[in-house]
């Protein structure tokens, strides 16, 4: 049974550790604001960007398209995955659930025969993954948004790295995995693929949603031509949804350690009272066996 001094030493040490999970929980929550509202603020622009690709795209036969963002390279061998996660721990289970979709979507690639590229984004998955797929990861990007938060210039660096091993011939088919910021306490692993371009799932849905509410299309005429606009507008398309999936990393993260911290903190505050009563049941002992001893030596004179 742990002594008296013992239970005096761990409530001090809880209660330590209460302050420090409740100041971590507070500014997470300061940065999460911010976070959420560049996420939210970007979430249009990179609809209307999917979208409006998608239209144009919808007027080019893939079939005989010379833009290899579109149609592809007419292979499927070697994929590259591109994994965003978190810098740093103590956010639950934000780091986590997407190194194990990660992981699922790899092993799917293999028992499939593709060749499998990674690239990580945040530390911890780099860290994670590159215990089961250390030969796999072929760049690691960290530091992403620091403390003034995520800049377009970051996403564009990443976006220029694939471009630029695609153009290069490294692999045939982009896909990023992300968490997906639908609320404080939901964070969706979700997985899009960049090259070539598809439209995403929910995208999909509202692009069939809209034309069955607008009707018949009119005829457009584009100037310059659909192929002309493309390569222009694919490139940045990318740069673009990846913006949106580091905007909406960081909020999930932020979200994630705030509801861990808070958790952290509810949980170190039941452990203070069950100490407390404990201690206080071991203080009430010790003071009744001292009263025994002191009555059986004054009875036994």
């Amino acid at each position: 049974m742990p002594s008296l001094r013992d239970l005096r030493d761990r409530i001090g040490s809880v209660k330590s550790t209460r302050k420090i999970t409740k100041a971590m929980q507070m500014v997470a929550a300061s940065k999460l604001k911010k976070a959420q509202e560049q996420a939210q603020a970007s979430q249009a622009y990179s609809q209307a960007m999917g979208e409006m690709t998608a239209r144009v795209a919808e007027k080019v036969d893939t079939s005989q398209s010379d833009l290899p963002l579109l149609a592809g390279t007419g292979a499927v061998h070697t994929h590259l995955v591109v994994v965003v996660s978190a810098d740093r721990g103590l956010c639950g289970g934000f780091n986590a659930n997407i190194v194990r979709r990660a992981r699922k979507f790899i092993a799917d690639l293999e028992n499939d025969n593709r060749a499998v590229k990674v690239v990580t984004v945040g530390r911890k998955a780099g860290a994670l993954l590159s215990n089961d797929h250390p030969d796999k990861i072929v760049k690691s990007f960290s530091d992403i948004g620091g403390r003034s938060g995520v800049s377009f210039s970051e996403s564009e660096n990443l976006a220029n790295y694939i471009l630029d091993s695609f153009q290069a011939g490294q692999f045939d088919v982009c896909t990023l995995i992300y968490n997906e910021f639908t609320s404080v306490l939901v964070q969706k692993p979700m997985t899009q693929q960049l090259i070539p371009f598809k439209v995403p799932q929910g995208q999909e849905e509202q692009l069939s949603a809209s034309k069955a509410e607008i009707g018949p299309h009119a005829l457009y005429d584009f100037e310059p031509s659909e192929e002309a606009i493309l390569s222009d507008l694919l490139p940045r398309n990318i740069s673009v949804q990846i913006f949106q999936a580091l905007l909406d990393s960081a909020a999930g993260e932020q979200a994630a350690r705030m509801t861990a911290m808070d958790n952290a903190t509810r949980n170190a505050g039941d452990m203070i009272n069950r100490l407390t009563l404990q201690y206080n049941r071991a203080r009430q002992a010790a003071i009744t066996k001292e009263l025994i001893e002191i009555i059986s030596g004054a009875e036994a004179i």
